[in-house]
């Protein structure tokens, strides 16, 4: 009985804990990231919803617009540096979406208008345009999410 008085005593402790800052989302200027990840956040566009991108290479081709059926190739990792997914292997299939649908998280939705075809692009997104506080397959809830994206084509 005394050990079930203690652990009605220690779990509401216990489930502070649990909800603690490590819980919570870090903002992306205090994440530290990965070198090899080659993030520059003072030489990329930060949007109003929190969001960074910059152009690695400036496409020639056409400009990525909401309602566009677009192909892409992708390496999605985290600030530590570690890919959880990427299609960036040309024996992978490309991946296709409509932009602006709601059909990828909505830092792609949002990063990507204004890209050209034959770009390749720097996304830097905050939980809130990732997964937010929910985990997601690999995806860890509270995620910084770096990816590389380059557009092969939109129609």
């Amino acid at each position: 009985m005394r050990y079930l008085r203690l652990l009605t005593a220690a779990l509401p402790l216990m489930l502070a804990a649990c909800h603690s800052d490590s819980m919570t989302a870090v903002p992306i200027e205090q994440t530290t990231f990965a070198s090899s990840l080659g993030v520059n956040l003072q030489a990329s566009t930060k949007t109003a919803s929190g969001l960074y991108y910059r152009d690695i290479t400036v496409g020639t081709g056409t400009t990525l617009a909401a309602g566009q059926s677009v192909d892409m190739r992708y390496t999605g990792s985290f600030a530590n540096g570690s890919v959880f997914d990427s299609n960036a292997d040309a024996s992978k299939p490309v991946f296709n979406f409509r932009l602006g649908a709601g059909q990828v998280i909505k830092g792609w939705d949002e990063g990507l208008v204004g890209m050209k075809v034959g770009g390749k692009r720097q996304l830097v997104i905050p939980p809130s345009l990732g997964y937010g506080a929910n985990d997601y397959g690999p995806i860890p809830g509270n995620s910084v999410l770096v990816f590389t994206v380059e557009a092969l084509s939109a129609r």
